[in-house]
Order: structure tokens, then sequence, then C-alpha cells
């Protein structure tokens, strides 16, 4: 299979062309830079130099591939309903490249504010699109599958974890070594999910070959850990005490990630694992985040 991947020089998105190309997969990567056509071009893939803005690029990659894995997104959280609307016009333009086909398109999306206070299964509809929260991917997705594209959607967890994360994980440690403290917000017993990068490489390449139209899939290997096991572990990491923060306090102490930090975010893989025959293999996140390759 052909696969056009956007995305395809990110954290998880790199990962997931590896692991196409390990299965014998032929794969076109996004590329806005030289540095980034010369790492896809590394990895042994072919390079569509273009942004997610290029709309008329992205429907002709898709058009001339077998299948799409849609994992770009602009996480500049200071323009995030910019970047939301952008995701949106991105996935259309990709989802008319492969109208009148029943070529795969997987789009990317998350748990967080699914289901909080429960663990998100794959039953549960996406977070309505407000002001609050503009992200529109799985709606986006949800309306090419009703035009008979083949639109699916992976969830990721808030954290996807493993040597090179640049996520909310070593924002955490940062915000530690910073102000001598591992915060939770309350008593952080608020949870979230994980999965290592290479085992949700493998949810995407087994949705796109074994996926079905209009499908919701969990990459999650731990439901919920904890937000204090991972700040003890940041702790101990650095030799700072961890802190229970009140509302007030975790503002001054997260910032904008404030909310973020206090949600629980916890999510249940049993239906992805069983029809895609998908088992994790990484650590675990507590496992990984205590490694030296977050310290």
């Amino acid at each position: 299979m052909h696969v056009f991947v956007t995305g395809a020089t990110g954290f998880v998105g790199s990962a997931v062309v590896r692991e196409l190309l390990d299965a014998g997969h032929t794969v076109t990567g996004l590329a806005r830079s030289d540095a980034g056509a010369a790492a896809l071009e590394a990895e042994g893939a072919r390079v569509q130099r273009g942004t997610l803005d290029d709309l008329d690029v992205l429907t002709r990659a898709a058009r001339a591939a077998d299948g799409v894995v849609h994992t770009g997104f602009n996480h500049d959280f200071s323009k995030f309903a910019q970047n939301c609307e952008q995701d949106r016009r991105a996935i259309e333009a990709l989802g008319a490249g492969l109208e009148g086909t029943r070529k795969p398109l997987l789009v990317t999306a998350g748990v967080a504010l699914i289901a909080p206070g429960r663990l998100a299964t794959e039953t549960d509809p996406p977070v309505p699109v407000s002001p609050s929260y503009p992200r529109a991917s799985e709606h986006a997705a949800a309306a090419l599958a009703a035009r008979g594209i083949h639109a699916s959607t992976v969830r990721l967890p808030p954290s996807v974890h493993g040597a090179g994360d640049h996520g909310f994980v070593p924002m955490l440690i940062a915000l530690a070594r910073e102000k001598g403290v591992a915060a939770c917000v309350g008593d952080g017993s608020n949870r979230w999910a994980g999965v290592h990068r290479r085992d949700a490489a493998r949810v995407y390449r087994l949705a796109l070959e074994r996926g079905a139209v209009g499908a919701r899939y969990h990459a999650v290997a731990d439901e919920g850990v904890p937000m204090r096991a991972i700040a003890d572990v940041i702790a101990r990491r650095l030799g700072v005490p961890r802190a229970d923060l009140g509302a007030e306090e975790a503002g001054a102490h997260f910032g904008w990630f404030a909310h973020f930090a206090g949600l629980d975010m916890a999510a249940a893989s049993a239906w992805t694992r069983e029809v895609l025959g998908w088992q994790p293999r990484g650590r675990g996140l507590l496992d990984d985040v205590d490694s030296e390759a977050y310290f």
C-alpha cells in the first residue's frame, strides 16, 4: 500500500512512517522544510513538499495514494482556534482526494474531555465543537464518512511517550525544575491515559489495513495513571518535593496549562485491541518517564 502521511516528521508521525515502512508499505510524507525532507528520505520514504495550508497539494497527494494518515497538527496553543480551523480544512482537502474510492483515511484526535471522571470508550462521541473547544477533527472525519469516504479516527491519550517526547510530561518536568516543586492540581487523583509512541504507530497501521468506515480507535495502553504518581517520579528524579496545589496556586504554577493538568483523562481500549488484534508492547508511562531519556 502507498500511504500519504501528514505530520510525517513529528513525534507520532515519524513513528507511523517507520512502522509502515517496516511492514512493507510505501510512504510519502509531507515536509515543509529541507530538514524534514532530508529526514524522510533518510528513513526511506518519499517526500511531498508542502504545508497543511496547501490544500491542493493535500488533495493531489491523497488522490495519488492508496491510503492517508493525518497526524499533522500545529501545537502552538496561543493560536489554538486558528490551528483547529487549519486542521479541519486539511481533513476536508484530504477527503476530497479520496472521494469516490474505498481508500482509507485515518484522522488523529484525542481522548481528553470525552468522559471526565470515567474511562472513555470508543463508543463515546467526540467533544462538541464550541468556542471553548474548537477542534473539529473527529467531526470532520464523520462528515466525510457520511459522504461515503472511508474515514475513521485514531484517538491518542494525553501522553504519547518515548525518547524524543516534547509533549506534556516534559512540560511538567521543566516546570518542576524551574519552580523547585513537582506539582499536582488538588490531590493529583485525576488520571492520564498513556501509550508508547511505537505502540500508537501500530494502531495506525492496523487501522489502515483492517479498519472500518467511521470507526474510532483508542491507541491507549495505560488506561489511567494518577497525576500524583507522575509527579512522584518527577520529584524523586529531580530531588524536589511534590506539592498538592489548590486552584489559585495551580494557576500560578502551571499558567495556561493549569486546567489541562487537573483534568481526568482516562480511557479504555478493549474494543480497539479486539478488532485490530493490537496489544501494547512498549514501556508503560511511569516506567518510561522514570528513565534517563526524560531527565
